[in-house]
């Protein structure tokens, strides 16, 4: 469906003399002015540094000039050859690379919503009583041990000379 911006209404006179004639090319009596197609394949702007035109590659100093249908030329078949050569091989590439790149993301998607998330709710609702279970059994068995580790080795002293 195309969007309202891009309707537009026209009033046509049938008593006009100019859409009875059947050699008349003129259709409306006034220049509309029809806004351009935007079609944002790029809306983030991810790729700014791809955006170059004929005179970001090729110039001439004042000191040297070709002719100007040289220049004119030149600069028709460099903008007709890059985008000829990125539709072609944009036409071979695209379509695998967006299989491989949907594939892939669907995997991971698939992976992550039915594994990854389980994994990590079933842990968090089975943290708790392991924390529990685990600090019963520091402070039972391994907080006293190590306290009189503490208190046995607390009798040494070291000195150090220097000689």
């Amino acid at each position: 469906m195309i969007s309202d911006e891009y309707m537009t209404e026209y009033k046509l006179d049938p008593d006009d003399h100019h859409l009875q004639d059947p050699g008349s090319t003129r259709l409306l009596p006034s220049v509309v002015d029809i806004p351009p197609k935007v079609d944002p394949r790029d809306p983030r702007e991810i790729n700014q540094h791809l955006k170059l035109e004929f005179s970001d590659i090729l110039a001439e100093p004042s000191s040297f000039r070709s002719f100007d249908r040289v220049w004119t030329w030149s600069d028709i078949v460099f903008e007709s050859s890059r985008l000829w050569c990125y539709r072609i091989i944009s036409l071979l590439c695209a379509v695998p690379v967006s299989l491989f790149s949907g594939f892939l993301f669907a995997c991971l998607g698939c992976l992550h919503i039915w594994c990854v998330m389980p994994c990590i709710q079933l842990c968090t609702m089975a943290m708790p009583p392991v924390r529990t279970l685990w600090a019963s059994i520091l402070d039972v068995a391994i907080a006293p041990l190590f306290a009189s580790l503490g208190r046995c080795c607390s009798a040494i002293y070291l000195t150090i000379a220097q000689k």
